[in-house]
């Protein structure tokens, strides 16, 4: 059993949801990002970006975010080494969260190989659909690295039967269409999708995109079975850059999923 099934498979057990934070990879730069993922290791997965120049799906927090962390360079092989420097302290399960262009750049059958090798449980590319993902979805199952999709609501039943054929670890659900970034309700679409969802597949569901507070996360545990925050962390990590940056996240966190 691969970590992220073990988390999902505990939190059941438990009678509990799960929590996901996202962060950017190398902003502000790789130490606070390693520091960060340690701190942020009481999640039930952590999301980790991978820079890109063009996030089209990405808003205006997460973009800078993206840019602050290529004016150092970052690349993918710093994302994978910083995730191999804290697989000695941490068991969280961590997905890479991407655009094909790097990775396809980087090199698939090396990203399937040294994303194992760093303790990667599975990739989640924003802009690779399941009928063009052949090749990097089977470097990934040679790997045992999970692949992760998005559903959204205008998503088909054909869509979602799809999907359901290739994901694996878990689904996460678009609460609405458009680009990340903080709203201040969660589209009804969300629960009606998940619950369209669970017609065609047992794995969890996650809803992420537009949630930024307590209220919201409680909404959608209620029906999910786990929540997604992104440009709310993110935007914090942005005003709190620091020597204490990493432990007024977790703070910060633990406020929203307490």
């Amino acid at each position: 059993m691969g970590r992220i099934e073990a988390a999902f498979s505990e939190l059941k057990r438990q009678g509990k949801k799960g929590f996901i934070p996202f962060i950017t990879a190398g902003d502000p730069d790789l130490e606070t990002t390693r520091e960060l993922l340690i701190e942020l290791s009481g999640a039930t997965v952590i999301e980790l970006g991978v820079p890109f120049s063009d996030p089209m799906a990405d808003g205006p927090v997460i973009q800078r975010a993206s840019e602050r962390a290529l004016k150092h360079g970052i690349g993918v092989g710093d994302v994978l080494e910083t995730v191999a420097s804290v697989r000695r302290e941490i068991e969280t399960p961590i997905i890479l969260f991407s655009y094909f262009n790097p990775l396809l750049q980087f090199g698939l059958k090396r990203l399937g190989a040294e994303a194992k090798a760093a303790g990667v449980d599975g990739v989640l590319v924003t802009d690779l659909s399941p009928e063009e993902a052949g090749e990097f979805e089977s470097e990934l199952r040679a790997n045992d690295l999970d692949m992760i999709f998005l559903i959204a609501p205008t998503s088909t039943d054909e869509r979602l039967k799809l999907i359901a054929q290739h994901a694996r670890g878990f689904i996460y659900a678009v609460s609405r269409a458009g680009v990340t970034g903080v709203r201040t309700s969660v589209s009804a679409e969300a629960e009606k999708l998940v619950n369209r969802m669970r017609q065609f597949s047992s794995l969890p569901i996650a809803v992420g995109f537009g949630i930024s507070n307590r209220d919201q996360v409680k909404d959608v545990q209620r029906y999910a079975d786990a929540v997604v925050i992104g440009s709310a962390i993110v935007s914090e990590i942005e005003q709190l850059q620091g020597a204490n940056a990493a432990r007024q996240i977790g703070q910060f966190v633990n406020r929203l999923n307490d």
